[in-house]
């Protein structure tokens, strides 16, 4: 395992991140795993290295930062773990239960902290931007949480840049703590954050930790699983054809290579100049060790060029842009992966 700083900051992660989206209650989605399923997924990942664990308060309601507790209490030091937990997203009912208000924050991390089992959580991050409140009131609330020991660090994620900008802003203006974490989508079929986010979160010193290498399991090629038929999410992000000719050509590229092609669509991520680590949802020890095996797999720039000839613009995805995804063309395919090659070696 390869080990970072985040950024500018003193805190060392793993450059793998487990995602801890898919534990916690079967009620909340079809594809969660429970507790028992989880446990050989986090002792694995422990196994394996990974120090960093990503959890919110809104995955299965709250159920699953209470099923990663309970296992990383079991099975783990606390000390030696780097937990972030997220705020934004509703969870239960009343207007207030939701948002960045100062009202919502204080009594989350408060309950975050209790359903985790840990007194301090390493990263406390804004799910979303909430336009609906002042980012001086957030920030503030943010603050104080440091200020009160319950979070070492504070981080932020799925937003436009000029919304990064004005917390960094109001960082300057009121003296808060800035945060260290950007956590953004980024994958070979969704590239839009190269645009302005990564460059701004380099410039400003932020460590840039991704989610979605697979495009929500799209880039898994496994077109009949589960998560693939089931997934709102990725029916509406991924659902068009310019992100499905990117699926094959990450599996060109995977059979050409004899691997796996969640290997190669992370091995684009992980090997990004713009990625400090990367998040692992994983539903087997088997996936897991695909990622690890990510960390070392070089891709040659003819790979490269057939991984990433499908890709064209498209609306940032964010809580602001559903249902505006735009219309999107490919390049025609060159070198060993033109299509009078593929026909003579049988890959399809």
């Amino acid at each position: 395992m390869e080990y970072i700083n985040l950024g500018q900051c003193g805190l060392k992660v793993s450059r793998l991140c487990l995602g801890t989206m898919n534990m916690g209650s079967k009620q909340w989605k079809p594809w969660i795993f429970d507790e028992a399923q989880s446990e050989p997924l986090i002792r694995h990942a422990l196994d394996s290295g990974i120090n960093f664990i990503d959890l919110a308060d809104f995955y299965s309601s709250g159920a699953g930062e209470e099923v990663v507790g309970r296992v990383l209490k079991r099975i783990a030091n606390r000390d030696e773990l780097v937990l972030t937990t997220k705020v934004g997203y509703p969870i239960g009912n009343g207007f207030n239960n939701q948002g960045h208000s100062r009202k919502h924050i204080m009594q989350s991390i408060d309950d975050s902290l209790r359903r985790i089992g840990t007194d301090y959580v390493d990263i406390y991050m804004l799910h979303y931007f909430d336009t609906s409140t002042p980012i001086e009131e957030t920030w503030s609330a943010m603050n104080d949480i440091v200020r009160a020991g319950k979070a070492r660090y504070l981080g932020v994620s799925t937003m436009y840049t000029w919304q990064l900008a004005k917390i960094l802003w109001c960082c300057e203006r009121y003296g808060y703590s800035k945060p260290v974490n950007m956590q953004l989508q980024l994958n070979c079929a969704y590239r839009e954050e190269e645009r302005e986010m990564i460059p701004f979160c380099r410039d400003q010193g932020l460590g840039i930790s991704v989610f979605s290498p697979l495009a929500r399991g799209l880039l898994s090629c496994d077109f009949n699983s589960v998560r693939n038929k089931t997934d709102f999410f990725t029916q509406e992000m991924y659902a068009d054809a310019t992100s499905l000719n990117v699926a094959h050509s990450v599996n060109r590229v995977a059979q050409a290579r004899g691997v796996a092609p969640a290997q190669i669509a992370q091995a684009w991520v992980i090997n990004h100049p713009g990625v400090d680590a990367m998040l692992v949802g994983a539903d087997s020890v088997t996936q897991i060790d695909c990622a690890l095996a990510a960390l070392s797999t070089q891709l040659s720039e003819e790979e490269r060029y057939e991984l990433e000839r499908n890709y064209t613009p498209c609306d940032v995805i964010n809580d602001y842009t559903a249902g505006k995804r735009i219309a999107r063309e490919s390049r025609p395919a060159r070198g060993f992966f033109a299509e009078d090659n593929l026909t003579t070696r049988n890959i399809a």
